[in-house]
């Protein structure tokens, strides 16, 4: 990559894949998920990562790129564990605070990648684009919020007991 532009590009190509893996998995979480706010938030989810794809796409008409050129194997590494522990056996309760501490980091990913995006894009005066990836990022930190709020209040005490 020779400039900030090529580099917001290759993060832009990122997210896209990252997305796109997501909505492979969300389904696989909400059937494996027992707790019906869980399996509420991860369907709100799904919903929100079809809007994030949505925009991405806005944003690669914006900057003439071709999104589906880059796989994200970070993603693809996250997922990877998820499922691994959607596959061992264990209570109802201990399968939501897995998936939700899987749930999380794969927020936290999303998170880093659309905040640098943005700085990408204010820093290089695209505003459309800039304004795209706010939006994505504030969704996404929400998000995350609601599911450590979960966690915290219900998920992890009902698994240990």
């Amino acid at each position: 990559m020779k400039n900030l532009t090529e580099l917001l590009e290759h993060e832009v190509k990122d997210l896209y894949s990252a997305e796109k893996q997501l909505m492979n998995a969300i389904p696989e979480m909400i059937k494996a998920a027992s707790n019906e706010k869980l399996k509420k938030g991860f369907t709100k989810h799904l919903k929100e990562t079809e809007r994030h794809l949505e925009r991405i796409q806005e944003i690669c008409k914006e900057m003439d790129i071709n999104p589906g050129s880059t796989k994200c194997n970070a993603m693809a590494g996250l997922i990877q564990e998820c499922q691994g522990l959607m596959s061992e056996k264990s209570s109802d309760e201990v399968m939501d605070a897995g998936l939700i501490a899987c749930a999380r980091r794969v927020e936290h990913y999303e998170i880093a990648g659309y905040d640098t995006a943005y700085r990408y894009a204010k820093t290089l005066k695209l505003k459309t684009v800039r304004k795209h990836l706010k939006k994505t990022l504030k969704e996404e930190e929400k998000t995350e919020k609601k599911l450590k709020k979960l966690a915290k209040k219900k998920i992890i005490k009902k698994a240990k007991a």
